[in-house]
């Protein structure tokens, strides 16, 4: 009997462990097919072909994210082997998922992972802790919630391998404040589009060595699925050939292409120091993706045998599960397929709502040959970025944010949201970008109709896609009374950043002033943008306090090795109440680019974040 209760008790332990990994569960609480089957994972099992610590390594670092009040996410991945489980399995009908390629060694034991959390780096007293199993099926990664936390208090947490000190690196965390709690100021950094082989991550680093921000905020494009070298992007001459060289279409494609992506020092370095909030674009499934398709994927039979035989879904499904794998979120409250948009209360001081404006339930976009046709739908009502499910929630957001009485609404969203002239780029027949916002103007309008109409002020948005920075006050395109030297009329800002890597959508080695001469057209050419700078790959941060929204822009002086330099390019302020830009707008001046009403002065004061030391760099040719 008591061998029998033994066995019960170790069997609930085991279950236990399983469960604790998050990974196993489905993205979606109302598809648990996508998920992984305990059952049979345990039933594999085989007694004393357990992987010992020796042979075990954390071989990705760690990371943090999706902070709540009382709980945050943390992630590890501890495997055998480097390389990410070759496991080419896609979704078809109604066989199971995510099964093992026939020539795969399985895991035939679970692998055991422990996790301590403390307010101290010594862990003197252990805040939460557990035990966590994982295996091949989820490439051996490891996502647990540390729970029972105080509210915004940085934590440090480490894993360790079961029954042994190998241990994880050090990370450093913080939980978000309660939702009605006074926050006197929180900083974030925001980034987007982050391409191996263009250049190092070295703008994730900055605000780490300067430890300058409380959260990470990604809007997307974090991988790129492009073949490894010369398809879009040249990482031979600098050491940074993205696995596998190909076009990325299996499960293990994904994952490879995520675990190489994950070995950029700078980018690991912001994943073991800061809790990120991310959110997918197109690129971590396929270049301009909608519901339905995306560019170079669609739902024929030419595509389908062009593709190896991968559908839409097949490919988003795949690409789906291994971001879920990697990436240190929550499943939240997810009634239905794909749900990644969620909204985090950061006490009383703002609301962040993160938008999936891609993936979800995205209308017809520009797919290159169809240019002409979006250009005449871009303004009919019945055209979403998001669906009418995502939409209607979205707007109950900004109401509930204002009903609360939350300072501020934070808004994410992949692509740029004002009305952007291009014109001197994509002349004049079709002279906006139809792939953002410009390409749905009538959910642009809702979405402003809301904020008007309910008098919601205190609106940020945040914006990647474009490989550019793009500063705009919030304006209504038929509003009357916006006035573009004092701002009156407007519902907000946009704070819209350039890319991590990506290169200049004017020209890849596109001159400083051939970029200024670029942005000055786009500024004079645009009532509602301020500045414009298409020349510095680079990130910026937003510090937010209940009186004003400071924005700083920083642009990397070179991005073809690591280094901890950056430039500070333009700062940004807006005061609450006003909904728009303080001005001058940037105190009259900026280091590059193109600033309405005020001045362009290159100085080239670099800073070494590392050191603190300044000096002069040189820049005249964007060097990626």
């Amino acid at each position: 009997m008591r061998s029998v209760i033994s066995l019960l008790s170790f069997s609930s332990l085991a279950l236990a462990s399983w469960t604790q990994n998050l990974n196993y569960r489905s993205p979606s609480d109302h598809h648990p097919g996508l998920g992984i089957s305990l059952h049979k994972v345990n039933k594999r099992n085989v007694p004393g072909t357990q992987y010992s610590a020796s042979q075990l390594n954390f071989t990705h670092g760690i990371a943090s994210g999706d902070p709540y009040s009382d709980s945050v996410i943390l992630w590890t991945r501890v495997a055998p082997m480097f390389d990410s489980v070759n496991d080419n399995s896609t979704v078809s009908g109604i066989a199971p998922l995510y099964g093992h390629g026939a020539t795969l060694n399985v895991s035939t034991a679970p692998v055991c992972v422990q996790f301590k959390v403390s307010k101290s780096p010594n862990f003197t007293h252990v805040e939460s802790s557990g035990t966590a199993y994982t295996s091949s099926d989820i490439d051996y990664t490891v996502k647990v919630e540390a729970k029972n936390l105080t509210a915004f208090t940085r934590y440090y947490y480490q894993f360790n391998i079961c029954g042994s000190n190998k241990t994880s690196p050090l990370g450093r965390t913080k939980t978000a404040p309660d939702t009605n709690d006074y926050t006197a100021e929180v900083g974030l950094a925001v980034y987007s589009c982050s391409n191996f082989p263009f250049g190092f991550f070295n703008a994730f680093g900055n605000p780490v060595r300067k430890d300058s921000v409380d959260y990470v905020i990604h809007l997307g494009d974090y991988i790129y699925e492009y073949a490894g070298d010369g398809d879009y992007g040249y990482g031979y001459s600098i050491g940074r050939v993205p696995k596998p060289e190909r076009v990325i279409f299996t499960l293990y494609d994904y994952r490879e292409r995520l675990a190489t992506y994950r070995t950029d020092l700078d980018l690991l370095a912001s994943h073991q120091n800061y809790p990120w909030i991310p959110v997918w674009d197109d690129h971590e499934v396929s270049d301009n993706t909608y519901r339905d398709g995306a560019s170079d994927l669609n739902n024929t039979e030419a595509s389908f045998v062009s593709d190896g035989g991968v559908s839409v879904d097949q490919r988003k499904m795949n690409a789906v599960r291994a971001y879920f794998e990697w990436m240190p979120i929550r499943q939240v409250e997810m009634d239905d397929n794909l749900r990644i948009w969620r909204s985090f209360s950061i006490g009383s001081l703002f609301d962040l709502i993160m938008l999936d404006t891609r993936q979800y339930d995205r209308s017809i976009t520009d797919l290159y040959w169809n240019t002409d046709y979006v250009h005449e739908l871009s303004n009919d009502a019945g055209r979403s970025m998001m669906g009418s499910r995502q939409e209607n929630w979205f707007y109950n957001q900004l109401s509930q944010s204002a009903n609360r009485g939350a300072a501020w609404r934070l808004i994410g969203s992949q692509t740029v949201f004002s009305r952007v002239n291009e014109s001197a780029a994509y002349g004049n027949t079709n002279p906006l970008d139809y792939d953002a916002w410009d390409g749905y103007q009538a959910n642009r309008n809702r979405t402003l109709s809301h904020l008007y109409n309910n008098g919601i002020g205190n609106n940020i948005v945040m914006s990647g896609d474009s490989h550019a920075s793009w500063v705009s006050d919030l304006v209504w395109l038929d509003h009357e009374g916006y006035n573009s030297t004092s701002g009156n009329n407007s519902i907000g800002v946009e704070f819209a950043g350039s890319a991590v890597s990506s290169p200049c959508p004017y020209g890849q080695n596109i001159t400083l002033q051939a970029a200024n001469n670029a942005s000055n057209w786009l500024v004079h050419a645009n009532d509602e943008l301020q500045w414009n700078d298409i020349y510095y790959r680079g990130y910026f941060e937003l510090h937010i306090n209940y009186d004003e929204v400071t924005a700083n822009y920083f642009g990397m002086p070179t991005i073809v090795n690591r280094n901890p330099d950056e430039i500070s390019l333009a700062n940004f302020t807006v005061k609450s109440g006003a909904n728009k830009l303080q001005r001058p707008v940037a105190g009259g001046i900026v280091e590059s680019g193109a600033l309405k009403f005020g001045q362009v002065k290159q100085t080239n004061a670099t800073n070494n974040t590392e050191t603190g030391v300044w000096f002069v760099s040189q820049a005249n040719v964007e060097d990626i």
